[in-house]
């Protein structure tokens, strides 16, 4: 009798720790056919404007983009089948993972996108505002040569053959780094404010660029670690009931607002943002876009792509948070105190 009660024990702990006998696999295929159709539609939107094919609206009676084939637009399509059947494929080879082994994975991915972006806008911000203070001290022509200084002065040029090499630096640097940056952005954000404060105030020197500076650098800052703050807990979370719900009903109001509230509002940003030449997102970019002032920095353009890199990753963190939100549900082990946030 001894024996069989402890065999019963150990069943019952078993249960309460594995939570559902169901199998995650539906959630983490669904979680993941939202990350490859995002990527898709990343995809097809460098395809439609800035290689010139026509997108996938030709084939539901859309605009034809010029004399682009509507081979294209099928193409295109199918790339949106392709990255579902990816997203299957993936899933179905790693069935043995649990929701919180993804999620983390997922968190990890994330965590080296949002690296690569704070390197970039370090990076970036530091060598556009070197360039334009050799121009508005007169400097650069006799650095560089009358040429190359020429050109340094036009958008495209300095967006094409200076930012987008220093990005893909960012993103080799971000692979063997570990530290995401956040505390020494808001220093350098500090540090730039400062530099405005005493060469206004004590040399009487002040330029476009320095607060172009300031505002690269705290937009990145505060979009960037959006993601990274909502994987550690740190947004504001208007708590009537929640606080009282146990593991599992949390669970349950956070993949809720996970999908309602979280992933939707990143696609509305994708869509609006990105669903044409014109829109928000893709116009700056196009034109690489500056501000008016003459030698301010020229990373405007970049600005508006801020907004793209913030629902991207934001949309990467909500399917982790999903799919441990799920976890919850389930109730296996591992979980967070939701209780305890991190401090920010």
């Amino acid at each position: 009798m001894t024996a069989l009660n402890t065999v019963q024990d150990v069943s019952a702990n078993s249960n309460a720790t594995t939570g559902s006998s169901k199998s995650p696999v539906p959630v983490r295929t669904f979680g993941w056919i939202i990350l490859a159709v995002m990527a898709a539609f990343l995809l097809n939107n460098y395809l439609n404007y800035w290689q010139g094919l026509p997108g996938v609206a030709p084939i539901f009676g859309g605009a034809v983009n010029g004399s682009m084939p509507i081979l294209w637009s099928w193409v295109q399509l199918g790339l949106y089948a392709i990255a579902v059947v990816l997203a299957f494929l993936h899933v179905g080879r790693t069935k043995p993972v649990t929701l919180r082994e993804d999620a983390k994975r997922i968190s990890d991915i994330n965590a080296f996108l949002i690296r690569a972006a704070f390197w970039a806008v370090l990076i970036v911000g530091l060598v556009d505002t070197v360039i334009s203070f050799l121009r508005v001290e007169g400097m650069l022509e006799g650095i560089v040569g009358t040429g190359l200084a020429a050109d340094l002065g036009r958008s495209h040029f300095r967006g094409g053959y200076v930012h987008m090499p220093l990005i893909a630096l960012s993103v080799v640097i971000a692979a063997f780094t570990r530290t995401l940056g956040f505390t020494w952005l808001a220093l350098l954000v500090v540090a730039a404010e400062l530099l405005i404060v005493i060469g206004r105030f004590i040399f009487s020197y002040e330029q476009a660029f320095m607060a172009d500076l300031v505002r690269f650098w705290y937009a990145a800052l505060f979009l960037f670690a959006s993601a990274y703050t909502l994987l550690e807990e740190g947004h504001v979370r208007v708590d009537v009931f929640y606080a009282g719900f146990n593991s599992r009903l949390k669970g349950k109001v956070n993949a809720v607002g996970s999908l309602l509230l979280g992933i939707s509002l990143c696609w509305v940003i994708l869509i609006i943002g990105m669903g044409g030449k014109q829109n928000i997102i893709n116009s700056p970019i196009l034109s690489y876009e500056t501000t008016q002032a003459g030698f301010g920095l020229y990373v405007k353009y970049l600005m508006a792509g801020f907004l793209g890199v913030f629902a991207v990753s934001m949309m990467i963190q909500f399917v982790s948070y999903l799919m441990d939100a799920v976890a919850d549900m389930r109730g296996e082990p591992g979980g967070r105190d939701h209780d305890v946030p991190a401090a920010h």
